[in-house]
């Protein structure tokens, strides 16, 4: 379930015209929600509230042997009139799960950022500020996020841990993103790291015309292919990395079933990943991901699916007695006849590797709390195969 802070940040990119998915950091996160979901650990609850259009909180609470907790707080300086609570998201914009990507789109004109009165430009940039303190822990982390204009943003977070070198680390970031291309320099405290990565999008550029026909002919594109890289060198530890790698995603005027493909090679360190996601039904996802160094000859297979549950009702035009609401597992048929789609009712996430290990993890949404039930299953320990086992409950006011 994704955190009521990181809903509450995705509010802010959708607020600010800003597509987080444009990026070479998130190549793949289709294969990331499926394969890598976590899942919980005894109990947790959290309880969460916009106390303003411009301010929340959050407090949670785990016992797992021991009870920890943490307190956060969340500033933004635009008003976040787009984050629900508890009872009215739908669960498909607090599940993290398959990622739909849209079609790239003209950033605004700078000009249409500017705000004048009596001749003096009064307009300030969009800013997010975030805070957590972990108890008993003492640790602290913190977010600083700021719009800088239409196509670029700095974000940089930081981590205070008196376990960690120096006390903690600070990572900066400033992204540059125009819809055709994206580019990311950052630099991280620890190591005295450097580093740069890009995604451009091959096709379509939205920052030019197109003729009337050729605008047409562009809507009937079914898919999009990315292609980028990352370089990085730590000065203190003298040493550094590079990657690349290239996604294929079907856009929304695609006609059959939306399916996402990435391959990541390392070059260096010999390894290279490949992933697939297919969209078997509208309430089904299959995926699957496959690693291989060169090197050690080692590899690893991971397999994954994500199955929804609606809420389905009988339009009017049948028998009063058909007139009811169900709730049925239809993992390979699409919404027909005279069946109206609802929210979704429920997620249920599976993963197995090559070792056996199996994950499970049931998302859902009980009167105003959302939850989320999980374990981990190694089948290779017949005696205790239930490696983890827990809850995690969510209620945002």
């Amino acid at each position: 379930m994704l955190g009521y802070m990181d809903y509450v940040q995705k509010s802010f990119y959708l607020a600010t015209k800003w597509d987080e998915d444009n990026s070479y950091a998130n190549l793949n996160a289709t294969a990331r929600a499926l394969l890598d979901f976590p899942t919980p650990k005894g109990l947790k609850m959290n309880v969460s509230s916009l106390s303003s259009p411009n301010f929340a909180t959050s407090y949670t609470m785990a016992s797992l042997g021991v009870v920890d907790g943490s307190v956060s707080y969340l500033y933004s300086s635009r008003s976040l009139d787009n984050v629900l609570n508890s009872g009215a998201v739908e669960l498909k914009d607090a599940v993290i799960g398959y990622r739909d990507l849209k079609e790239i789109v003209k950033p605004d004109d700078p000009r249409d950022w500017e705000i004048w009165k009596g001749g003096v430009r009064v307009d300030r940039r969009d800013t997010l500020l975030y805070g957590r303190m972990y108890l008993p822990a003492s640790t602290l982390e913190a977010l600083y996020l700021r719009r800088l204009a239409p196509t670029r943003q700095l974000k940089i977070s930081a981590v205070s841990n008196s376990r960690l070198p120096n006390g903690g680390t600070i990572l900066a970031l400033l992204q540059q993103n125009n819809g055709k291309w994206c580019t990311e320099y950052l630099y991280s405290t620890d190591v005295a790291l450097i580093g740069m990565r890009g995604l451009y999008n091959f096709g379509f550029d939205p920052r030019k015309a197109l003729p009337k026909t050729s605008l047409s002919d562009h809507r009937k594109i079914a898919g999009r292919f990315s292609a980028g890289m990352e370089v990085y060198y730590g000065m203190l530890n003298k040493s550094g990395g590079v990657s690349t790698g290239f996604r294929y995603t079907t856009l929304p005027s695609n006609t059959g079933s939306p399916l996402t493909m990435t391959l990541t090679i390392n070059p260096l360190m010999g390894h290279f990943q490949a992933s697939y996601a297919v969209k078997a039904g509208k309430n089904s996802v299959f995926c699957s991901r496959y690693d291989f160094n060169i090197y050690s000859y080692e590899s690893d297979l991971v397999l994954g699916c994500e199955l929804w549950r609606r809420k389905q009702t009988v339009s009017a035009g049948v028998t009063e007695a058909e007139n009811t609401i169900s709730e049925t597992w239809q993992p390979d048929s699409f919404s027909t006849g005279g069946e109206k789609e609802e929210d979704v009712t429920g997620v249920l996430k599976a993963r197995i590797t090559q070792n056996f290990n199996i994950g499970l993890l049931w998302e859902g949404r009980y009167k105003q709390l959302l939850f989320s039930l999980g374990s981990n299953i190694d089948l290779k320990r017949r005696e205790q195969p239930f490696r983890t086992v827990g809850i995690e409950i969510q209620y945002n006011s």
